[in-house]
């Protein structure tokens, strides 16, 4: 599974805080920590890549918008810059994170250093395409476990991505590491009572305020409980993703159709006092479809 995922600048930025400031959305939560002038626990966001095909990007940000959405997240690098701030700016909404374009294809775990190069080039130019447009984290992959042995892996991954964390620092962007189906850091033939602790020593390994968690609530359902997960990263979780999965039939379902335990997982964040956005990620569709996939996280994770 390919599993996804300082407001702006200038002029922008004042009139859309200004914008935001009589509306339910909060702009942005440092490290996935809401202000202390903000009531609601998570915002909604999503992928862009959720938005069906075929419109212009202000077309999809308005899309997401009036589906209830208040923020989207953008790959990158690879935006283009100017487009995507006016698009902002004209559907009242914000890019709240961006998405590694090629972590997968390119790899920081690679075998081959002139790949790892690559890897950490195109990391780079996402921590500052991502400040470009105000968002506050990069989601990234960080590895896979056909790369080598687990140890090998593991060191290369820190090795490559610690050397991204002065840029991090410089721009202000946070590296997100998400929780995929990379066969690293759990094992992918194990059972469904896995832990989170070798992905908690990964990111504690860093020892740096600028990279955490992405944490996928969908997507280790089948090797673990989403809740005991979410209470073992806590405070390094600084964004969440969200899909449906059902062990019962082996697939990616829409998040009412799972058969996750939402209240558990709803009952863990509140423990661990998580605060900020939760970013859909699941099949794309049209409008009617967006705005059943906020219903169902309004509903099953009472997101404001």
């Amino acid at each position: 599974m390919q599993s996804r995922r300082r407001f702006v600048i200038g002029g922008i930025q004042t009139s859309a805080v200004i914008a935001l400031a009589g509306s339910t959305i909060a702009p942005r939560f440092a490290g996935g920590q809401e202000s202390a002038a903000t009531t609601t626990r998570l915002r909604k966001t999503l992928k862009l890549n959720m938005v069906k095909p075929g419109k212009s990007l202000a077309e999809k940000f308005a899309i997401a918008r009036a589906a209830g959405f208040a923020g989207v997240e953008l790959d990158a690098p690879g935006f283009d810059v100017d487009e995507a701030k006016a698009a902002m700016q004209s559907a009242d909404i914000v890019i709240d994170g961006t998405v590694n374009a090629n972590h997968w294809q390119v790899r920081h775990t690679d075998p081959d250093a002139t790949v790892r190069a690559t890897a950490l080039e195109s990391c780079i130019a996402g921590l500052r395409a991502t400040a470009a447009v105000g968002a506050d984290t990069l989601l990234l992959v960080a590895g896979h476990g056909k790369d080598g042995t687990p140890a090998e892996v593991f060191d290369r991954a820190v090795a490559n991505i610690r050397l991204a964390l002065p840029v991090a620092e410089e721009v202000g962007v946070k590296i997100a590491i998400e929780n995929v189906w990379n066969h690293f850091l759990y094992d992918h033939e194990g059972d469904t009572n896995q832990t989170a602790d070798a992905l908690a020593k990964f990111i504690d390994t860093f020892d740096s305020p600028w990279l955490g968690v992405q944490f996928d609530i969908g997507n280790h359902w089948k090797y673990g409980d989403p809740a005991g997960w979410i209470r073992t990263l806590g405070k390094r979780i600084i964004k969440l993703d969200v899909k449906g999965y059902s062990r019962a039939d082996q697939a990616w379902t829409q998040m009412a159709q799972s058969d996750i335990d939402w209240a558990s997982v709803r009952q863990a964040l509140a423990d661990v006092n998580f605060r900020g956005w939760v970013a859909a990620e699941m099949q794309a569709g049209d409008a009617g479809y967006l705005r059943q996939v906020s219903r169902e996280m309004d509903e099953l994770l009472v997101v404001g």
